[in-house]
C-alpha cells in the first residue's frame, strides 16, 4: 500500500494522527450501519415471501372466481357489467424510515368497492370476483410499495459496503502506513540530532582540555 505523498513534519504527524482516528471511528460507524441496514433488508425480504405467498393464494382465489363468473352469466354479460365499473386510484409518496435513514415510496390508496350495477343485474358470482380482484390489487400495490423499499435498502447497503470497504482496504492502511513512515524518519531525524550534539559536546570539551 502506497503511502500518502505528504512531507515526514511533525504538523503533518498530527494531522495524520487525527486522519487515522478519524477513519477508524468512520469504518465503526459505517459498518454498524450496514449491519442495521442489512437486518432491515432481511426482514424486508422476509415481508416481500409472506406476501408473494399472499399473492399466490389470492390468485387462485380471483382467477377461479372469474372463470366461474363467465360461466354463470356468460362473456357478453361480464363485459356489459365491466363498463359500468370505474374507479380512481390515488397515488402519492410515502416516506418511510428505516435504519435512521428516510426512503421513498409510492402509497396507492385503493377506493371503497361499491355496487355499480342494479340490484336486478347483480349476480353472486360477479360480486364474488370483485371482492377477489380488490383484494388481489390490495396485495399488488403493498408488494409495489415494500419491493421499491427493498431495492432501496439493497442500494444503501451496496453504497455502505464500498464505503466500508474503501476505509478498510485503503484509507486506514494507506494513512497508518504514512504514519508509520513519518515517525520512523523523525525519529532517526532526532537520533542524528542527538548524535550531533554528542558529537558538538565532545569536541568541545576535547578543546578545554
Amino acid at each position: 500500500m502506497a503511502r500518502l505523498a505528504i512531507a515526514p513534519t511533525k504538523s503533518n504527524l498530527l494531522a495524520v494522527k487525527e486522519q487515522l482516528t478519524i477513519a477508524r471511528d468512520g469504518y465503526e460507524l459505517l459498518e454498524q450501519k450496514r449491519e442495521i441496514l442489512v437486518m432491515e433488508l432481511m426482514q424486508m425480504v422476509e415481508r416481500v415471501k409472506l406476501l408473494e405467498n399472499d399473492i399466490e393464494k389470492q390468485l387462485n382465489r380471483a382467477y377461479p372466481s372469474l372463470k366461474s363468473m363467465f360461466m354463470a352469466i356468460g362473456r357478453d354479460r361480464a363485459e356489459r357489467l365491466s363498463r359500468t365499473v370505474s374507479y380512481d386510484y390515488n397515488l402519492a409518496e410515502k416516506r418511510v424510515t428505516l435504519a435512521g435513514m428516510t426512503f421513498s415510496t409510492l402509497s396507492v390508496d385503493l377506493p371503497k368497492r361499491r355496487l355499480a350495477y342494479s340490484y336486478l343485474n347483480s349476480f353472486a358470482d360477479s360480486d364474488r370476483v370483485m371482492i377477489d380482484f380488490f383484494e388481489l390489487v390490495k396485495l399488488l400495490t403493498d408488494m409495489a410499495s415494500i419491493r421499491t423499499i427493498v431495492w432501496r435498502l439493497a442500494r444503501e447497503v451496496k453504497k455502505t459496503q464500498r464505503r466500508v470497504n474503501a476505509l478498510d482496504k485503503q484509507v486506514i492502511p494507506q494513512t497508518r502506513e504514512t504514519k508509520v513512515y513519518i515517525e520512523s524518519v523523525l525519529e532517526e531525524r532526532e537520533r542524528e540530532n542527538v548524535f550531533v550534539l554528542k558529537a558538538l559536546k565532545s569536541r568541545n570539551g576535547g578543546s578545554e582540555l
